[in-house]
């Protein structure tokens, strides 16, 4: 009996002494990850750094925009081991904002040490700005006309007939507060000086800061009309007379006016007032006036009008009367005489 005791005892103790070996191996082992991650963490050198981490605003409603122009980056003083320091710089590190409960107006946001996601090990030393305001504002639409801005004249003898832009129009998409301190866009001043052609323009606008950041540089086509400018002119009393007929014929009026221009070239162009006439016979006879019978004004030798609604008409007594009115047409001169035709039979 008592040698069995023996024999279990010595088990026993053989059993104690390699739980003791293992604890120790462990105890070992422990120790050694500890100074391994002090040397990792505290035993290699520290670096001190500035960074910029970029302001992510996230979650922003779609019917709100930020209006103000802030600071968009954070400039952060950290302190870390070299090699998580080299790391870091490999790693897309942003401040993130949460808007998802934003509403109109101002929201102030704090810039603190725990608002950056910085890997474990480093250490914040300072963040600059402390705070970021942003102004929320309603985001809206809005056409906004586009005004030419001119200055200047064209060259001597020519004027400025008409300018037009396309397009005239253009709608932006922006802040409610920066959208109403505006009535319409304009362009940049545009030199009418010595012109004297009409051309197109390519003009671009010229636009506040504000408006600049909303849609950038922006181009218009701008067509700009000159012409000549016209000296006007009225020419009264140009007598009115009948040719080819064999008795005497009375001409109702027996002058007429020329309201004439001329332009830069010296060339006149008018129109004669008034253009309808009356002509009565004054003895007897047959008279013929067809619609396509040639009653003609000389003007210089060189033009003519065409009269119409003259109908053909006969008569063996005094006191016919045919009557006509002439098709409008520019002149090109300043008539001297007008000259009726009228066949007789």
């Amino acid at each position: 009996m008592e040698k069995l005791v023996r024999l279990n005892k010595g088990r026993l103790t053989n059993v104690l002494a390699r739980i003791r070996l293992k604890e120790w191996a462990l105890k070992a082992l422990s120790l050694c990850l500890a100074v391994f991650l002090w040397y990792f963490v505290v035993g290699e050198d520290q670096v001190d750094i500035n960074i910029s981490v970029p302001i992510e605003a996230l979650n922003l409603p779609a019917d709100l925009v930020i209006s103000n122009q802030y600071k968009k980056d954070i400039e952060a003083s950290i302190r870390g081991p070299r090699s998580i320091i080299q790391e870091l710089r490999n790693q897309n590190i942003t401040r993130p904002v949460n808007l998802s409960k934003a509403v109109p107006g101002t929201m102030v946001i704090k810039n603190e040490a725990d608002s950056i996601p910085f890997p474990n090990g480093i250490t914040v030393l300072r963040l600059q700005p402390a705070n970021t305001t942003l102004l929320i504002d309603k985001l809206i639409q809005k056409d906004f006309p586009i005004h030419p801005v001119i200055e200047g004249e064209p060259m001597a003898g020519y004027t400025l007939t008409g300018v037009k832009l396309k397009p005239e129009t253009l709608m932006v998409s922006g802040p409610k507060n920066i959208l109403d301190a505006h009535l319409a866009l304009k362009t940049y001043v545009i030199n009418l000086d010595g012109l004297s052609h009409s051309t197109t323009l390519q003009v671009q606008l010229n636009l506040s800061p504000e408006m600049l950041n909303l849609i950038g540089e922006t181009i218009v086509s701008v067509e700009i009309t000159v012409a000549e400018r016209m000296l006007k002119k009225t020419v009264r009393g140009i007598p009115v007379n009948v040719r080819d007929a064999d008795v005497p014929v009375k001409t109702v009026p027996g002058t007429v006016s020329g309201l004439m221009e001329m332009t830069l070239t010296g060339a006149w162009l008018g129109t004669l007032t008034p253009l309808t006439f009356t002509f009565t016979c004054l003895g007897s006879g047959i008279f013929f006036a067809p619609t396509e019978a040639l009653n003609s004004m000389t003007s210089s030798g060189v033009s003519r009008i065409r009269f119409s609604g003259i109908s053909a008409s006969t008569a063996t007594v005094p006191g016919t009367v045919l009557t006509g009115t002439s098709v409008s047409r520019t002149l090109t001169g300043i008539p001297r005489t007008v000259f009726f035709s009228i066949r007789s039979a």
